[in-house]
């Protein structure tokens, strides 16, 4: 079984990335070759006062300013794309776990098409949302016990994962023989990346402990006898991203310049196949 600590031997610099949305501090990003996959230096002992934020918009549902209404649109639009993904597979008990729920909105369309609904969300203030929406959300996953599921998902949820061995392990053994896990996650190898570098907005250090490829991905999850059976890319994702990206790079968000910028990294994506955000869908081998 592989450790966190391995993660963080033999590291190799990569660059320097500045906390654009709470502190305003520099961390570093290190790459770890053997799995190709980085990682943020160091990590805070005091992560949760990093989430704490109105520009965090996860574990809000504010509509206040251009980039809040930018994410809820994409959101409800992806909504349903997810919906219909998790509506193919073909399950016994239509149970299913989503992990880093915010405010319950993935998991309520799941429930009005028929699902039996279980998240975990370790804000309170968006478990509180999340309620007024008819989900209830637990803390983490060590309140969901003796139970399998036939889905789980994580959106973009691992890269924040602080034990993230001992978490892919415990998410090994909550799914059933025949379920489906998704996880949606940056791609640190995409054009957009490339293109924005430190001013990445999906770099989003500290929140983003890890920073995963293809590669990273199959590797981390065989390690518990799991394989990548598809790949979906997220292509809503390299718009928003580049909006975010702009902001950070030269204090104004540029519609044009993003919308550019994520044409291009998605044009690019479909002969590398490297997009700004990748969806897995893994079983158990």
């Amino acid at each position: 079984m592989i450790k966190d600590t391995d993660f963080y031997k033999n590291l190799q610099p990569f660059l320097d990335c500045k906390d654009h949305t709470v502190s305003g501090e520099v961390y570093q990003i290190k790459k770890n070759v053997a799995f190709d996959m980085l990682v943020t230096v160091p990590v805070p002992k005091n992560l949760a006062a990093y989430y704490k934020s109105e520009d965090y918009i996860s574990h809000t549902d504010s509509k206040k300013s251009l980039l809040d209404k930018v994410y809820q649109t994409v959101k409800n639009i992806t909504l349903k794309r997810k919906v219909s993904l998790i509506n193919s597979f073909k399950t016994p008990s239509k149970n299913i776990l989503d992990v880093g729920a915010g405010t319950g909105d993935f998991l309520k369309v799941c429930k009005n098409n028929s699902w039996n609904v279980f998240g975990t969300e370790p804000s309170l203030e968006a478990r509180n949302i999340a309620v007024k929406k008819g989900v209830l959300l637990q803390e983490d996953l060590s309140k969901i016990k003796n139970q399998q599921f036939d889905v789980i998902t994580l959106w973009h949820v691992l890269e924040h994962v602080e034990n993230l061995q001992e978490y892919i392990l415990s998410l090994y053994q909550l799914l059933s023989e025949d379920g489906k896990l998704i996880v949606a996650v940056p791609n640190f190898n995409s054009d957009d990346a490339k293109w924005y570098k430190e001013h990445w907005a999906a770099f989003d250090v500290p929140r983003h402990l890890w920073h995963f490829s293809q590669t990273s991905i199959s590797k981390l999850f065989s390690n518990v006898g799991m394989t990548v059976e598809k790949r979906v890319p997220m292509k809503f994702d390299a718009y928003y991203v580049a909006l975010l990206s702009e902001k950070y790079k030269s204090g104004k968000m540029n519609p044009l310049r993003s919308f550019y910028h994520g044409f291009v990294s998605n044009s690019r994506a479909k002969k590398t196949n490297e997009y700004s955000s990748i969806l897995y869908v893994l079983k158990k081998q």
